[in-house]
């Protein structure tokens, strides 16, 4: 097939970069422009230095509808202010990396592929998901999907310090965050909202508390889920389940041996343990926040919605040492 043409908006920043990363070596993919107002006129490489010798592509304050495909990959209530102050082309798709349309929106399909893959085959608008309600619905989806979400949910989540964006805060910073780990938004964290709609969605009338605890932590990227819930079924039925959930989801994968977070990170995996303690399920989940979390699951969603294998361009190697 020729190559999906793709403008970004928002470029500078992590999720940006790390979209522009993997769509340099993608197959079908070219990259037509890469908007930002702030770094316009500088080559993409001077702020992105890992990809010097890669690209010649330089930040523009323009916008082309010639392209097949719009990635935004701005802050948080600014997606929507982009699109209300520019015109885009209704035959261009869009991959939104904010959550402005994540919550029962009617023009945005949800773009979790192991939930809703063959809708979103036929979607013009993509809402990706967090990253931390990315991880967490993975570990969760295959209990929902057979009614056996019946007790409160327990989760404790620790993210990177790349989580938190390029701009510089006090829990930012270098000499705060090495050797730290610290509580942020106990049991109110915003991805909460989206993990509840997608457990409706499968299993009805979930109404049982998460209660998620998200932590600090001291390393660039990834997340780390611990979830526990109480479940009658024995190890053995609970690994068949997930198993056959899974088995038409090339990125998750369950490992009958512990895992650890340096096996994802730098790729579009999940991995999910699975262990019994007495009645209790304990559920253990990984992910890069930046690419299954974010940048690597929004290439999925392109794939799938041009009728790519969703793996094109994202068979990538784990950093393990």
């Amino acid at each position: 097939m020729k190559n999906i043409k793709i403008g970004i908006a928002g470029g500078a920043g992590y999720t940006g970069g790390e979209l522009i990363r993997i769509l340099l070596n993608h197959p079908n993919a070219e990259i037509v422009f890469v908007n930002s107002k702030s770094k316009s006129g500088n080559l993409v490489s001077s702020i992105h230095t890992d990809l010097i010798g890669d690209t010649q592509l330089a930040f523009t304050d323009a916008i082309s509808n010639d392209i097949d495909v719009l990635f935004l990959c701005l802050g948080h209530g600014e997606s929507k202010k982009w699109l209300d102050g520019n015109s885009i082309d209704s035959k261009i798709k869009i991959i939104d990396l904010s959550q402005d349309y994540r919550i029962a929106n009617t023009d945005f399909v949800y773009g979790l592929p192991e939930l809703n893959k063959e809708v979103i085959k036929e979607a013009n608008k993509i809402a990706n998901p967090g990253c931390f309600a990315t991880c967490i619905q993975l570990a969760l989806l295959p209990l929902a999907a057979n009614g056996l979400l019946k007790n409160d949910i327990h989760v404790s989540a620790t993210t990177g310090s790349t989580g938190a964006g390029q701009s510089l805060t006090a829990t930012s910073h270098f000499s705060w965050r090495q050797n730290n780990l610290s509580v942020y938004k106990a049991f109110e964290h915003q991805h909460l909202a989206e993990i509840l709609q997608s457990l409706n969605q499968l299993q009805n009338r979930f109404d049982f508390e998460i209660n998620f605890i998200p932590q600090r932590g001291s390393f660039t990227r990834g997340i780390f889920a611990s979830i526990y819930t109480e479940c009658s079924l024995t190890i053995d039925q609970i690994q068949k389940i997930y198993e056959h959930f899974y088995s038409n989801h090339p990125f998750v994968k369950i490992s009958l041996d512990s895992i650890d977070l340096k096996q994802v990170v730098n790729t579009n995996k999940c991995l999910l343990h699975l262990e019994k303690h007495e009645d209790k399920l304990l559920i253990s989940a990984c992910i890069d926040n930046l690419i299954k979390g974010a940048s690597g699951q929004a290439i999925q969603n392109m794939n799938l919605m041009f009728g790519l294998d969703e793996e094109t361009g994202l068979k990538l190697k784990a950093n393990y040492f």
